[in-house]
């Protein structure tokens, strides 16, 4: 190759070069961004997982640590469960069946407060005075919590039918309710035929059944509170009637941490108690089942539980196993 035909070729690889990058200037003039070509992914609309889950810790497991076991009781069935940790501490005969007595309040309550507000207005149409009562007159006017406050507290008989009674099904509507709201706390041994708790072979529970009932209820506010008040008197809805309520269960006031729940008995049925217990930030449903001494057998069952059970980390109670 000549000496003068290097400069040509220099030339030409220079006017190339320059023409490449001016055609390569135009490209980015007209697109300036290459992502038109190369898009990220847009963000879904779905859950997001948080980096850190703050989760609450676990309840702590209660323990019999003297191996001692519970005092010797009329009652046939027993059922006693720490709530926040579910572990059961004691049990007898949790799956027999038993009548349930004015227990039955418990879902008459529940089936209440599912259909009505507490603010409703129902009217006595027929008045019922076997058993106790809150003394309501026919015809009277009174609001569905002024009757809550009787059928827990008082287990007036007649404040509970009102309840039934002003449903638009009726009393066997209502009655209905109740056996279907047993069936979705899959109650699977529970009847109900009457919203008061009147003996009969077809209206019963049993301890285990009867503890997962009165469980429910604790978890509802009004009945929580209702259940733990001592004594109240409820007026009808036009101030006419006056009705001084007063709570069955005399462990109300006498024992420490005692907050309800409920009492029943009829001769049949026995002496019947669901009793809550709130103690060093513990929580106890204790179930009592055709007892003679519904009270003291109670009282006893809070002593063993408290004298000799402690309550541990669940590592801590595997460790030691």
């Amino acid at each position: 190759m000549s000496k003068k035909k290097l400069p040509l070729i220099k030339t030409k690889k220079n006017l190339f070069r320059i023409l490449f990058l001016v055609l390569f200037s135009l490209l980015l003039f007209l697109f300036p961004s290459p992502n038109i070509y190369f898009k990220t992914a847009q963000k879904t609309g779905g859950l997001s997982i948080p980096q850190k889950v703050d989760l609450p810790p676990p309840p702590l497991i209660p323990r019999n640590i003297t191996n001692t076991s519970p005092p010797e009781l009329s009652a046939e069935g027993i059922y006693i469960i720490d709530l926040p940790s579910n572990v059961v501490l004691y049990k007898k005969n949790e799956d027999r069946r038993f009548l349930p007595a004015s227990t039955t309040k418990i879902a008459t309550a529940l089936v209440a407060l599912d259909y009505y507000k507490l603010d409703d207005v129902l009217k006595v149409k027929t008045v019922v005075n076997d058993g106790r009562k809150m003394g309501l007159i026919a015809g009277e006017e009174i609001t569905l919590e002024s009757l809550l406050y009787g059928t827990l507290i008082h287990s007036a008989n007649d404040a509970a039918y009102t309840i039934a009674e002003n449903y638009p099904g009726g009393v066997e509507g209502f009655v209905d309710l109740m056996n279907k709201k047993a069936s979705d706390l899959y109650l699977s041994d529970t009847h109900f035929t009457n919203p008061v708790g009147f003996d009969d072979e077809k209206n019963y529970t049993t301890p285990s059944d009867l503890a997962r009932l009165a469980k429910a209820a604790l978890d509802n506010k009004t009945i929580a509170k209702i259940t733990s008040i001592k004594s109240i008197t409820v007026s009808d809805a036009n101030f006419t009637y006056f009705h001084p309520l007063n709570n069955v269960n005399e462990l109300l006031g006498k024992i420490k941490g005692v907050a309800g729940v409920k009492t029943g008995f009829t001769d049949n049925a026995g002496e019947i108690l669901v009793t809550e217990v709130k103690r060093n930030k513990r929580s106890i449903l204790l179930v009592v089942l055709k007892s003679k001494d519904r009270f003291g057998e109670t009282e006893k069952l809070i002593n063993w539980i408290f004298g000799n059970f402690e309550w541990k980390d669940l590592k801590v109670v595997i460790s030691n196993n």
